[in-house]
């Protein structure tokens, strides 16, 4: 990977991570398009443009983390609002939690080392994506709620979980059925984006120990864990990542405000289609 493509993807990670048009499926395409070989060292550059984009999240979102952690840490009697919205991310947390630790590698297993498999299994995702967006659009709820309730946490949790097939969008996955349970537009683009941080750098620093200590059963499922990248891409594409991560991040929290993601649904429908018929 050169610093031309490593600057590409990392554009396109930064965003994708928070637009609903899914950051994995898009790392793939862009992987294709560029001809880059998914095993060379594409297991760490991902790391590494991921860890971008959540420290996109805290810049952007840094009076909300401030008053989380000052909330956090005061007397729970009774629990004051930052304390049950960290509750809420805790709970969002169990499905992605359950999904990683029991079924990761299974589902990875399905295409991993098979392009054609990967490229069918992206563009369906891509649809689904577009169905759910879609559904946000065509079907809006007269009253909505102020607060998410730890159960529509934990619904949105799970379809963060679901969001592990590449193609399917973690934030469109999960903003769209905040917005389908009738959780308010206002917050939801909020909690959507801090509710990720946790299992992101969980999964990078998983995914880091492989590569550093890789065992001889992960080499066999993930070749490319010990191929290296060389330093000046892996920058590139932290930079790239983080700087159009912080724009995207500030544009969707707008665009979610406002409830216009049809036309993202109509973006993922055409690129699934076309993956589907071209790839």
């Amino acid at each position: 990977m050169d610093s031309l493509q490593a600057l590409i993807l990392g554009l396109v990670q930064g965003l994708t991570e928070y637009l609903p048009v899914s950051s994995s499926g898009h790392l793939e395409i862009g992987k294709m398009l560029l001809g880059i070989d998914p095993e060379a060292g594409g297991l760490t550059f991902d790391i590494v443009v991921h860890v971008a984009t959540v420290l996109a999240t805290l810049v952007i979102l840094w009076k909300e983390v401030f008053w989380l952690f000052g909330d956090l840490f005061k007397k729970p009697n009774p629990m004051n609002e930052g304390q049950r919205y960290v509750l809420n991310i805790i709970i969002s947390m169990i499905p992605v939690g359950l999904v990683g630790f029991l079924l990761k590698d299974t589902i990875e297993g399905l295409y991993e080392g098979d392009e054609k498999v990967k490229v069918i299994v992206v563009g369906c995702c891509l649809l689904l994506t577009a169905a759910l967006l879609s559904l946000t659009h065509f079907y809006q709820n007269r009253k909505e709620k102020e607060n998410i309730s730890p159960l529509d946490a934990f619904i949105i949790g799970i379809a963060q979980a679901c969001a592990v097939l590449p193609g399917l969008s973690r934030s469109g996955s999960t903003i769209a059925t905040g917005l389908l349970l009738g959780n308010s537009k206002k917050t939801l683009a909020q909690f959507s984006f801090l509710m990720v941080i946790p299992p992101i750098l969980g999964e990078a620093l998983l995914d880091f120990k492989h590569i550093f200590a890789p065992s001889a059963e992960y080499l066999a499922s993930h070749p490319g864990a010990n191929v290296s990248v060389d330093t000046l891409p892996l920058l590139i594409g932290f930079a790239a990542a983080f700087v159009s991560g912080c724009f995207a991040c500030k544009w969707m929290i707008s665009l979610v405000k406002k409830c216009k993601l049809i036309y993202f649904g109509i973006y993922c429908a055409l690129a699934g289609l076309a993956l589907l018929i071209f790839g």
